[in-house]
């Protein structure tokens, strides 16, 4: 059983109490034993991650039941290659047996399998139908400034006369003010989250958590503990002067829970739309202030080890902190980001190592194994990673798979007209249905393979050693080179007796 459209604050809707009924009754009345009721509430049919239907996934591939009873096969899924490879695939060879009541299916009755096809591909079309209904509602409310989010953003909570209105929390408001006038000081990222952790007061996440807003931990970050990441978004979320931005994501497709960023120009952007926390002028002299000071000091530039050094303690990643004295030259210093985000209540040490004594230390072991331990003939380095190529080629994949289908979809069809199983309007209506789905599939196809054909092809294994030898060759070991070869960097604390400090380093292969 799922849910798709009841209320999502009732304990248990009426809809799924008239399914239990329903099914535990035609159970009843074969006189078969019921093994366990399987109910995901707050849940769609498209959704696969659905923690019980996993769960009846498992108890099935053990045997534990002989029947699986559902009201429609939409309560099973809604997804087309889940009915494929359940119903039609495992079911089988599990020694399951598959009915959906309404839908008058039962994989012990003989001829049967093309009608479920067809009730998955009915429902598929549902599902992709209903997922785009529901992106036009939600973008027309974006239009109208109204806040679709499941959360408040800190500061704010939901109005309780209309949820898509926000209304200023005190306590987390304060807060935001306090984080503003701390950066016109000139206090620093990482010094304004040193100093609310010192102060006890829960990053976002932890607030969240503690109101019920949300459950399970907050994030990896397990203690609730700010850091440099939460203010500098804090900084320059334009929300906090009554501005409603919202669509700055949106999803790759109806079945996949996968983000992605949208340019800045296609943002849902409203004036007005709830209580300014910060006033326009303070707001954009913060944005100056950080402007400059992200001029003078260089942040936002990846260092060459960037993402690769972790503690070797704890095992968090070493962030960077620069020291900007007047008139004395800058060094940058990598610490243990647990370490500096911790507060008084340090969690770990601060394993702290200049960066460009780092780097070079890196770079000679880099030449020294390269060149000594390991010949350059003998490296099997692979080319560098085309993440766009590699999600084409995923996507051509997915969408020859669904070709495929829907042209043995139309074969199926045709076999069940003259058969007699559909009459002459169901079968020009589901033949036309199912020519549009096909004719679009077969137009992204043609798209996703022009672009395709655009792309660089992989570079071949001569090519990446001709180029590993001009890297090595350069005074300044690049950072192409180094993340090619190394998997991590981990640093050790230093003794304070001896000054010695570990440097261990993973290598790729």
């Amino acid at each position: 059983m799922s849910k798709e459209d009841e209320d999502k604050y009732k304990t248990e809707s009426e809809s799924i109490q008239n399914q239990k009924s329903l099914l535990v009754s035609y159970a009843v009345e074969r006189g078969w034993d019921i093994y366990h009721i399987y109910c995901d509430e707050d849940y769609s049919g498209a959704d696969s991650l659905r923690p019980d239907f996993n769960r009846m996934i498992g108890a099935a591939r053990e045997k534990k039941f002989q029947i699986l009873l559902c009201k429609s096969q939409s309560r099973f899924t809604r997804d087309m290659e889940l009915v494929e490879k359940y119903i039609h695939g495992l079911f089988p060879i599990w020694g399951v047996r598959f009915i959906a009541v309404a839908d008058n299916v039962d994989t012990e009755v003989k001829g049967t399998k093309k009608a479920r096809q067809i009730n998955g591909l009915v429902n598929e079309w549902y599902l992709e139908d209903l997922s785009e209904n529901i992106r036009m509602v939600f973008d027309l409310k974006r239009r109208q400034g109204q806040y679709i989010g499941a959360f408040p953003i800190y500061g704010y909570q939901k109005d309780p006369k209309d949820h898509n209105h926000l209304i200023v929390e005190a306590q987390a408001a304060q807060v935001v003010r306090q984080i503003f006038q701390w950066s016109l000081e000139g206090r620093g990222k990482q010094e304004i989250a040193r100093m609310l952790n010192d102060r006890g007061i829960p990053n976002p996440a932890r607030y969240k958590l503690e109101r019920g807003w949300t459950a399970g931990p907050p994030g990896s970050n397990q203690y609730g503990l700010w850091n440099k990441t939460t203010i500098w978004r804090m900084l320059h979320n334009e929300m906090y002067t009554g501005v409603m931005l919202q669509g700055r994501r949106k999803k790759v497709s109806y079945k996949s829970k996968t983000m992605l960023p949208v340019p800045e120009d296609q943002w849902y952007r409203v004036e007005g739309t709830h209580e300014a926390i910060i006033d326009r002028e303070t707001f954009r002299a913060v944005q100056r202030s950080l402007k400059l000071r992200s001029k003078a000091d260089g942040t936002g530039e990846a260092h060459l080890l960037s993402g690769l050094v972790k503690c070797m303690d704890c095992g968090s990643t070493m962030s960077k902190t620069t020291n900007c004295q007047q008139g004395r030259p800058r060094v940058s210093y990598l610490r243990c980001k647990l370490y500096a985000d911790s507060g008084r209540e340090k969690r770990c040490t601060r394993h702290s190592i200049r960066l460009d004594q780092l780097i070079e230390q890196v770079s000679e072991r880099i030449r020294h194994y390269v060149q000594s331990c390991c010949p350059l003939e003998e490296l099997n380095v692979p080319p560098p990673r085309d993440t766009r190529r590699e999600a084409l080629e995923q996507e051509q994949k997915a969408l020859k798979a669904q070709l495929e289908k829907r042209s043995q979809a139309l074969k199926n069809l045709y076999l069940d007209k003259i058969s007699g199983v559909l009459s002459e309007g169901q079968f020009v209506e589901l033949n036309r249905d199912l020519r549009m789905e096909k004719g679009r599939l077969e137009r992204r196809l043609a798209q996703n393979g022009e672009e395709l054909n655009k792309r660089t092809h992989p570079v071949d294994q001569a090519s990446i050693m001709d180029r590993m030898r001009e890297l090595l060759q350069l005074e300044t070991v690049p950072r192409e080179l180094v993340v090619a070869l190394v998997e991590k960097i981990e640093i050790g604390e230093r003794d304070p007796a001896t000054g010695r400090q570990e440097i261990r380093i993973t290598w790729k292969f």
